[in-house]
């Protein structure tokens, strides 16, 4: 497999990352504006399969590095993430530092960052599951792949709340990133069918799109009204939602082969390639936007709201992300300098000098 970077893996990358801060930007909308908007058809629909697909491309290489050294794997697999967590979680609760202070005393900051050591914290969990899901797959590398995969699909099946972040959204989420990881071959073998069928893809497409709108939208009857399927009616039912999430993902993926090349989906294909860039710092720019339509009242429309929160997230942290670079300053913000790793290459040993 050729370890180059492959085009519609950073453009599902870049769906992904949109769908991500369409839904944290829609939901802030609607509870600041106490009413729900267009967008939030658009939110429901995605649900499903809105993280599945993440975590399932982000375990597609992981076959390529998973042998490495160990120390190297930590690195690359472990500080990396953590480095940025860290970070990041440090600049959130450093700008809610007032607020957090006047609500709880002067240590509250310091107790917040304490606690998103153990629970995850807000947007940020995401890249606090990953090193979990790197070092767990890298343990039971040498189980059969059916017995990994099979209880892992059975943990998402499985009813599981029990209140930590960390349990929780591995039980629902880690069978989608062990996919990826052990059915790497045959996705890659799907794009690549995709790209040389594209009409009938995009039938089976189209397919998809009616069977997953009429399960997410279908009225739960009311003899099933007092069973809580995460409150996403029948696609959060047992089982469906596992089937829900895993064909999202791959419609996802059949989505960016198809798009992959085309000159309009070049910026796609770009913020995928940087989707770690939006999803560190979106939540600063959508926040500012969100206060600033929900105050000011210029939009009345919630869904028109909702979506240019989704633009100004999005933009926002990519804006950021170039003045970083225009300036040469702040690079410590999107890259892991160096004394933040714990496997270096070694040094070239210095040629023999002539004494003086």
């Amino acid at each position: 497999m050729d370890t180059s970077r492959i085009g519609w893996v950073d453009t599902a990358k870049g769906i992904c990352i949109i769908f991500v801060v369409m839904m944290h930007s829609t939901i802030g909308v609607q509870i600041a504006a106490g009413q729900e908007g267009w967008m939030n058809y658009v939110i429901l629909f995605a649900w499903p399969f809105r993280m599945p697909d993440f975590f399932m491309i982000s375990g597609l290489f992981l076959g390529l590095v998973i042998d490495r050294a160990w120390l190297r794997y930590i690195d690359r697999k472990v500080v990396h993430f953590a480095y940025f967590y860290l970070l990041w979680m440090a600049i959130e609760i450093g700008l809610k530092a007032p607020g957090l202070m006047a609500e709880g005393g002067a240590t509250a900051p310091l107790r917040e960052y304490l606690f998103g050591l153990v629970q995850p914290y807000g947007t940020l969990w995401f890249i606090y599951m990953l090193p979990l899901f790197f070092l767990f797959t890298r343990l039971v590398k040498g189980l059969p792949v059916w017995l990994v995969l099979g209880w892992a699909a059975l943990l998402e099946i499985l009813p599981v709340e029990t209140g930590s972040v960390i349990f929780d959204e591995f039980c629902q989420r880690y069978v989608f990133f062990y996919a990826g990881y052990a059915l790497a071959a045959r996705i890659f073998s799907i794009a690549d069918w995709v790209d040389a069928h594209r009409r009938a893809a995009m039938a089976i497409l189209a397919a998809w799109f009616v069977a997953e709108a009429a399960i997410v939208f279908a009225p739960v009857p009311d003899a099933l009204q007092v069973v809580n399927f995460g409150n996403n009616g029948f696609s959060g039912m047992p089982g469906i939602s596992l089937i829900l999430g895993g064909a999202g993902a791959m419609a996802i993926i059949s989505v960016a082969a198809l798009l992959t090349g085309l000159p309009w989906t070049r910026w796609l294909t770009w913020l995928g390639a940087h989707s770690i860039v939006v999803y560190l710092a979106f939540f600063l720019p959508m926040t500012i936007a969100r206060m600033f339509l929900t105050k000011t009242g210029i939009i009345g429309d919630v869904g028109t709201m909702s979506l240019l929160t989704l633009i100004a997230g999005v933009t926002g942290s990519v804006a950021l992300y170039g003045f970083v670079q225009w300036s040469g300053r702040g690079h410590f913000l999107f890259e892991r300098p160096d004394w933040a790793h714990v496997d270096r290459p070694a040094l070239p040993k210095p040629l023999p000098q002539p004494a003086e």
